[in-house]
């Protein structure tokens, strides 16, 4: 099958199905110009997800907005360096079980049956081209190079976003829902330990999501921080690029071998998360968080494999200065000398460090204000998460926060706690999008529940129009 003839099957059985109905929402009027039902921040494999399914159940007055030019949104073409995903290729994501939507279906029909059969794991690139034809064959309406900068109030229930960028229409958008589909650090931001921020000038170190000049360090010898699977998939396309020597510092005596998330794929506790209590959601992610995600092990062989790498377990930082020639680490091991730093530190989550929400921000319920964990588990990187509803909804401090937090929805790594492996891992979208998507459309549903319910007694349009008794 062709790529022209899967597209007509992509359409055959959307057809099937209704695809396309008649909105059943009546469009909201507005002295600042036109209301969108929703607006989706984010245009990357969740965000396309998400319009895909309000589009089905016939919402169709959205728009998606993403800061980056178009093909380049989320990460696989930007700070992503792993060679292939680590998702196993079977499990469904953005299809939202849709057969034909599916990178199987995409890529058979490029290579074949037999291609998929021999296909390992999906390659990094391979899976952003999927997503750029997903994006095409649904025709989602997408607005490129727009940056949302604040959530603001307009009023009778409506969203102000402050947009800026090449792609905007204006200077701000209208949208009586908006979701903030922004990615892993869409919920605070990626760090950096002040150890390093403090000492050393920024052209000396990199975290791993931002862009890195590897050309420039061809030849260099670099030093990671971090013991996860980033640090090796950097230290693995660093070598690859050229880089004379990685040297990957691992703060434990042993590297992490256990994935939580593969034995959750299969338990149902990706699916179910989200119906279990305060204590149990606490506990489970607490527990996710002793293991760092470990390194897949075709990267690991491939990086272990080239004589410029070397591991350093049980070696955390002490200190780290500048030098004539780049900079000096000082371990528990002892000194070292590199030309680059790169940073794989992971992030931190917390609504105060996201700029667009710095209006709303202290009337987010965070996890530390409803629940209070046991000692021993009790953890202030979970406590600063925000304490969403199952749908993904942002639940207010008090009565005034929930007025103002209406119709604001995160699906960032930010949902963890509340939501589990949902927003932040392909193998918990395909359940996760449809919770959210019925949340808004509940939302919507209760919001105009006065009109809809006025037309439902109103209407009287006759159904059966025959006549008794009947004559002849």
């Amino acid at each position: 099958m062709s790529l022209e003839a899967l597209q007509a099957r992509v359409k055959a059985d959307l057809s099937y199905l209704a695809y396309g109905g008649l909105d059943w929402l009546q469009p909201k009027r507005h002295p600042a110009g036109h209301v969108y039902d929703v607006v989706v921040v984010g245009g990357g494999q969740s965000g396309l997800s998400i319009g895909f399914g309000l589009l089905r159940e016939r919402i169709s007055n959205i728009l998606i907005i993403d800061e980056n030019t178009e093909g380049l949104e989320g990460p696989w073409e930007t700070y992503a360096r792993m060679m292939t995903l680590r998702t196993p290729k079977h499990l469904t994501s953005v299809d939202l079980g849709i057969p034909s939507l599916t990178f199987r279906s995409w890529w058979e029909a490029r290579h074949g049956a037999e291609g998929w059969e021999t296909l390992g794991k999906i390659p990094r690139g391979e899976w952003m081209n999927y997503l750029r034809w997903y994006r095409r064959v649904l025709e989602l309406p997408v607005l490129n190079e727009v940056k949302l900068t604040l959530v603001d109030s307009a009023g009778e229930g409506v969203h102000r976003l402050h947009i800026e960028g090449a792609g905007a229409p204006a200077k701000e958008l209208l949208a009586r829902k908006v979701v903030l589909a922004t990615g892993i650090q869409g919920g605070g931001e990626w760090h950096v330990p002040s150890l390093i921020a403090r000492n050393l000038p920024a052209n000396l170190y990199a975290h791993t999501s931002q862009r890195i000049d590897f050309e420039e360090l061809r030849g260099k010898k670099v030093a990671v921080l971090g013991g996860g699977a980033s640090a090796f998939d950097n230290a693995n396309f660093a070598l690859h690029e050229g880089v004379a020597e990685a040297h990957v510092f691992v703060r434990r005596s042993e590297l992490p071998r256990i994935n939580p998330i593969r034995q959750m794929e299969g338990s149902g506790m990706i699916e179910r998360f989200a119906a279990l209590g305060d204590a149990d959601k606490y506990r489970v992610i607490a527990h996710f968080f002793k293991h760092n995600q470990p390194p897949t092990n075709d990267t690991f062989e491939r990086a272990a494999a080239s004589p410029g790498f070397h591991l350093h377990l049980g070696a955390p930082w002490l200190n780290v200065r500048a030098a004539e020639q780049g900079a000096v680490v000082t371990s528990s091991q002892g000194e070292y000398a590199f030309d680059f730093l790169i940073i794989s530190t992971g992030l931190i989550t917390d609504p105060a460090l996201r700029p667009e929400l710095a209006l709303v921000e202290r009337h987010i319920a965070r996890w530390g204000d409803r629940y209070e964990a046991p000692e021993g588990i009790a953890n202030p990187l979970l406590d600063a998460h925000p304490y969403l509803s199952r749908g993904f909804a942002f639940q207010g401090r008090d009565a005034e926060g929930e007025k103002k937090l209406h119709g604001l929805f995160s699906f960032t790594y930010s949902a963890l706690v509340s939501c589990g492996i949902s927003a932040s891992a392909l193998s918990g979208m395909k359940f996760a999008v449809p919770r959210l998507v019925a949340e808004i459309a509940d939302q919507l549903f209760i919001d105009d529940r006065e009109t809809i319910l006025d037309r439902y007694y109103k209407y009287d349009e006759p159904e059966f129009v025959g006549e008794w008794p009947i004559e002849g």
